[in-house]
């Protein structure tokens, strides 16, 4: 019986480490930029679709904050602005990076305190169906970059 329970255990085992190896997108260099008070915090990383066919970020969820957006900063004449967007597109074999005056997601109403060096937890929605989890490392409000 003890054998049994550790070859099924085994195979669960194999079976989620194979799982985790044919996700379609890996999500690396996540941060979060955390400002003080109830601020808002924005959220960056670098996505791969490792797929053959194009996909799209479409929506994104946190247990650390009461809501997750996917928003897009740019600058038009002079004047910065951001704007909240759908979705955005995911290259087929290609990258894209959320960063400091592009896209991002911006990230909420804190349920707890969220200080420099804590882990935040964001999951991604993709056109897909698939949910690709990411870990973003908190960093200061002034923090500029990957």
């Amino acid at each position: 019986m003890m054998l049994r329970t550790f070859a099924f255990a085994l195979l669960l085992a194999t079976d989620a480490s194979q799982a985790a190896d044919n996700t379609s997108v890996h999500v690396t260099g996540g941060w979060v930029r955390i400002l003080p008070g109830n601020l808002p915090a924005g959220g960056y990383a670098t996505f791969e679709n490792t797929t053959e066919k194009a996909l799209t970020i479409v929506g994104a969820s946190s247990p650390d904050y009461a809501e997750a957006m996917i928003h897009r900063s740019s600058t038009e004449g002079g004047m910065g602005r951001m704007e909240m967007v759908d979705s955005v597109a995911l290259p087929p074999k290609g990258k894209l990076v959320f960063g400091p005056g592009g896209y991002h997601v911006m990230l909420m109403q804190a349920k707890h305190p969220v200080k420099p060096g804590d882990t935040v937890t964001v999951t991604f929605k993709l056109s897909d169906g698939e949910t690709v989890p990411a870990t973003l490392m908190a960093r200061p409000a002034n923090a500029t970059g990957l």
